[in-house]
């Protein structure tokens, strides 16, 4: 008897398993991804038309466009992604492994336990506590929750693996075991930080190897969150809607394996020109362009899948959704590695060009393919058809047109932008004044809005059509299904391919995907602690003053490095236009680094002793009294708040344990030179018939702008003598 004949036989003399699919998990992930979908997108638009009309901050720290903007961010990456995630996986994992989810009660854990990040996220966020870089804003008690949270995600993920029915993995699968375990990597080695209260730290790392942390994290962030989940949702609901097999096989196996190696590399482009080494700007670069391969072997793989049913694209909405989102998938990146490249990056960096890649990714990716899976799965989970299919194709023009009318006016800004900062006059002067440059961005910050405003309305479209499907239908919560048990005795029948022997094994997917992802993290970041050669020490930088401490940690928490860089590249315009570009050594006690990613408003790494105390006293009260035209929002708050000066002690505690080298027990005497040092610049203020009372928040910031970019000042005058 043949190896077939043995398979059949051996099935067939087996009894099916009768078990039931949880339907009731997946419907509650949807119904949250819908809910926090409209809310970070609310907040978005509210953040976009901020920058147009600066009365919306409506002069309250809650509402300020430093606090509003992360709220937005982590809403849509966390909130409606994280929950899009979830929604998909849990539905498609089981069906894949042909298994209930592992624990019920693990599945309930991990809904309530995401939802409650999400509420304390924007909660804290809007308050003031955050760690101050981007997309890894949230504080140490949050960060706990989250890893506690995220394994109980993994251990049910892995559990239900582990008993599955099915003994290959499919390739979906592959990419939720290396998103598990990249992203565990990812949050705990950036999130490294040391407590000095209840809801505030600091972070482990400082200046350059802070920096180099964060984008490591912050680039893979997007690509083990936003990327390689939704890769594995194309390659489950992709094919399911279009009723079709993948493409290939062998390329989803080269797509997978070179995506997770090479894109960990790339983290480094985000920091081209600043004074990161460049050994480590050029690694980022090379695997930048690297990433071309493996990126579009997967967008090719998923629209090759629709090869011979074009027709069916034209009449069903739910794949139109996801072939946009496939392109969207495509240009972005491709314009990843190209933005990466040193000459586009110096065009590109601190421009809304970058706004406008990464909302082709968010809005074009993330979006269309959860709205695509949302049109798909609420009609099954509820056993009904879709509401409205007018609706739907209404909704997939209007988010289409939406995120042309946000996109485009970006691209354009991002390239004006750029061109006004860099040019100059026949005679060597500086063509054009920031604020010049502020004035001409608004007519397309007006119309990312109104872009912005569209992709909404789809989105609450979409809601209203799901809402009247789900009222019209009955929900499926356990739904049944049979399947024969994993067999003891593995017979391989006809031609098998290597790669089959790790698809029968997860553990040593998850080890050999944690291995690969390891390596080039490991490569870039430790030299640079091992090597002091990489942060060379500058003698006259000299750790922050306590008043200058607390004026920086106020910087952070209104959320300054949303606007403004705090890094002059040495560029001939910058140079020009700030001042002498910046050195590694100059941010060894900066935790953590401000350099920023974004240029709304001017650098500010030489602002310190730019400015009389008092310009910067009215330009926090009153922007436009300074600076006419101005976009930046009132801060009145920071006149009436006192400074924590009870927090200064464990603030200098921290940052001695971190190795700033404050004197022995000076925590004790901290607040004393603290005050010394405000009624200097009370006193200044008072020449200038400002009244001020020396433990007022706005005392301590203009300490804090006043120190910025001046040691390196120092050590100049050291020189030249």
């Amino acid at each position: 008897m043949n190896n077939a004949s043995e398979q059949v036989n051996m099935h067939s003399s087996v009894a099916l398993d009768k078990f039931f699919y949880d339907n009731k998990i997946v419907k509650w992930f949807a119904y949250a991804t819908i809910f926090w979908g409209l809310v970070g997108m609310l907040m978005g638009l509210l953040a976009a038309f901020q920058l147009v009309f600066p009365v919306l901050n409506f002069s309250t720290a809650e509402t300020s466009f430093g606090r509003v903007r992360p709220v937005h961010t982590n809403a849509v990456i966390f909130a409606f992604v994280g929950n899009g995630i979830f929604m998909g996986v849990y539905y498609s994992l089981q069906r894949l492994v042909k298994a209930r989810m592992f624990s019920d009660l693990l599945s309930k854990l991990h809904f309530w336990g995401w939802q409650l990040i999400i509420v304390l996220a924007a909660v804290t966020l809007l308050l003031g506590y955050t760690s101050g870089k981007e997309y890894a804003e949230l504080e140490w008690p949050i960060d706990i929750l989250i890893t506690l949270i995220w394994v109980v995600f993994g251990i049910n993920m892995f559990g239900t693996i582990i008993k599955r029915r099915e003994r290959h993995l499919y390739v979906a699968v592959w990419f939720y075991i290396a998103t598990f375990i990249t992203v565990a990597m990812l949050h705990v080695v950036n999130s490294w930080e040391i407590p000095f209260s209840a809801l505030k730290s600091y972070s482990w790392y400082a200046g350059v190897q802070d920096a180099l942390v964060q984008w490591w994290y912050g680039h893979n962030a997007v690509a083990f969150f936003l990327t390689t989940p939704y890769l594995g949702l194309m390659y489950y609901f992709l094919p399911k809607a279009a009723n079709r097999p993948v493409y290939s096989y062998r390329l989803s196996i080269i797509h997978f394996w070179a995506l997770i190696f090479i894109y960990i590399w790339a983290g480094p482009h985000h920091l081209l020109y600043t004074a990161l080494p460049d050994w480590a700007q050029s690694l980022g670069t090379v695997f930048s362009v690297m990433l071309i391969a493996p990126s579009w072997g997967g967008m090719l793989n998923g629209l090759l899948t629709l090869r011979g049913a074009w027709d069916k694209v034209r009449e069903d909405v739910v794949l139109k959704f996801l072939v946009v989102a496939v392109t969207a998938y495509g240009m972005a990146t491709f314009e990843g590695p190209m933005l990466s490249l040193k000459n586009v990056n110096a065009i590109s960096h601190f421009t809304d060009w970058t706004i406008a890649h990464v909302h082709v990714g968010a809005l074009g990716w993330n979006g269309f393919l959860t709205f695509g899976v949302l049109y798909w799965l609420i009609p099954r989970i509820f056993r009904t058809s879709l509401y409205s299919q007018k609706w739907a194709n209404w909704h997939f023009w209007i988010g289409t047109l939406g995120i042309v009318f946000y996109a485009v006016p970006m691209y354009w800004a991002g390239f004006m932008q750029s061109l006004a900062w860099k040019e100059f006059t026949p005679s060597g002067q500086l063509k054009y004044q920031f604020m010049e440059t502020v004035e001409q961005m608004k007519p397309f910050f007006l119309m990312r809005g109104i872009g912005g405003s569209l992709y909404l309305l789809g989105a609450i479209l979409m809601t209203v059509n799901l809402v009247k499907t789900i009222r019209k239908g009955v929900a499926l919560n356990d739904e049944a299904a049979e399947a024969a048990p994993l067999a003891k005795v593995y017979v391989e029948h006809g031609k098998t391919h290597w790669h089959r022997w790790i698809e029968r094994r997860p553990i040593q997917m998850l080890v050999a995907s944690l291995v690969v992802v390891a390596i080039g993290g490991l490569i870039e970041i430790v030299p640079t602690f091992m090597i002091k050669s990489n942060v060379p020490t500058i003698s006259s930088v000299k750790p922050y003053t306590p008043l200058e401490l607390q004026g920086r940690d106020i910087f952070v928490r209104e959320g300054c490095y949303t606007c403004h860089s705090q890094m002059v590249r040495p560029f001939r315009s910058e140079v020009a236009r700030y001042g002498e570009y910046s050195k590694a050594g100059e941010f060894i006690y900066d935790h953590p680094f401000q350099w920023g990613s974004k240029r709304t408003g001017p650098d500010l790494a030489r602002i310190g002793g730019k400015y009389p105390d008092s310009w910067h006293f009215n330009h926090m009260y009153e922007p436009t009294s300074m600076s006419p035209g101005s976009i930046m929002p009132n801060y009145p708050w920071l006149m009436e708040n006192t400074i924590d000066t009870a927090i200064t002690p464990a603030k200098i505690r921290a940052m001695q344990t971190l190795g700033v080298p404050y004197p022995e027990g000076y925590d004790q005497i901290a607040n004393a030179d603290l005050f010394k040092q405000a009624d200097k610049i009370t006193a200044s203020l008072a020449k200038d018939k400002i009244e001020v009372k020396n433990n007022k928040e706005i005392v301590a910031l203009i300490a804090y702008l006043q120190r910025v970019g001046t040691d390196i000042k120092l050590e100049q005058k050291t020189a030249g003598k």
